[in-house]
């Protein structure tokens, strides 16, 4: 008999715990933007805080936030996470003077990038290349003489 009381009330908890994280404020999409961030932000720890600023930040469990890589790259398509469409470098592109082909290319990146995302959550995966947080295009880097690797990137002077 012990241990069934024990059992509920262990259950009970649990259930009580779930109820109460979602009704977090941070996880209503229905509140603005700087009322979530503040309110995630205000619950976090510093340690927490610290893990969330590396390439790779770990789940936080108790607030029910997944792990996440940040590394990922789009600079012409979304191929290191396996198939998809490859453009030329940024800087042939912009070569062109052609706007709405430069538009054209960022949204067909974009629209796999979301569908891959997408597809990856479905897995439960949260890898290297499989989430939404793309380092690039970059502009102007010619303006900044320790860039190096030029060819790669769109600017002025193109």
């Amino acid at each position: 008999m012990e241990k069934i009381c024990s059992l509920v009330f262990v259950l009970q908890l649990v259930t009580v715990s779930t109820f109460a994280q979602e009704k977090l404020p941070f996880k209503n999409p229905d509140l603005p933007s700087e009322q979530r961030v503040n309110d995630i932000v205000s619950r976090m720890t510093l340690h927490e805080k610290i893990s969330q600023l590396m390439d790779h930040s770990p789940a936080i469990k108790r607030l029910d936030i997944p792990e996440y890589n940040w590394w990922n790259e789009s600079l012409h398509g979304v191929a290191r996470a396996a198939y998809a469409t490859v453009f030329p470098q940024s800087i042939s592109i912009a070569s062109s003077w052609d706007r709405q082909l430069i538009f054209d290319v960022a949204n067909a990146i974009s629209d796999e990038a979301r569908a891959k995302h997408h597809e990856y959550l479905k897995k439960g995966q949260h890898g290297m290349y499989q989430g939404l947080t793309f380092w690039s295009p970059n502009i102007n880097i010619f303006l900044e003489i320790l860039a190096g690797d030029a060819d790669t990137f769109v600017n002025n002077d193109t």
